[in-house]
């Protein structure tokens, strides 16, 4: 499909820790996440170890043309087929990797990690993940009113999701 920038996926590696902080703290990602402060070295570095050690989290760096691109993470459930999933591109990424990633992971999730459902969620005022999950094929589950309180206001929650045998479909 035109527009898409195609890529593939691997695991986050200590290596890539400072760029994708930096990513999670441009203000243009950060700005739409549950927690806004910008994350130090070390509380980064202690998410991934803890991350590491754990075997429902799936951690994974979307690259093109061997550049690092986006990041994109699983939490599965302990029942082991449903997850929860949450991304981000970065800043000066070229338009359509956001759909490249968005496709390899739900790949990811559905072959490789064998998932029955997939499920996200984005703050009200997130226009653009909202837009894109259903660009996906998300199913908007609920909405979670005045969910989250962000220090000043609080925010609406959009839940959405996927499920595999939906997006066998569309695939």
């Amino acid at each position: 499909m035109s527009g898409v920038i195609a890529g593939n996926l691997r695991p986050l590696a200590e290596p890539d820790l400072a760029l994708v902080r930096s990513w999670r703290n441009h203000e243009s990602v950060r700005r739409y996440m549950y927690t806004q402060h910008e994350i130090a070295e070390q509380e980064h570095r202690d998410w991934f170890a803890r991350c590491e050690q754990d075997p429902l989290r799936h951690l994974l760096v979307y690259e093109c043309d061997d550049q690092p691109r986006g990041f994109v993470h699983f939490t599965v459930q302990t029942a082991g087929k449903v997850a929860d999933w949450g991304f981000y591109i970065a800043p000066e990424a070229p338009r359509g990797t956001g759909t490249g990633l968005g496709r390899q992971a739900l790949e990811y999730g559905f072959q490789r990690l064998a998932l029955h459902k997939i499920c996200g969620q984005a703050l009200g005022f997130n226009q653009r993940s909202i837009d894109f999950h259903r660009k996906m094929g998300f199913c908007q589950e609920g909405m979670l009113r005045d969910q989250h309180f962000d220090g000043q206001q609080f925010h609406d929650v959009i839940c959405f999701g996927l499920l595999d045998s939906e997006w066998q479909v569309r695939g």
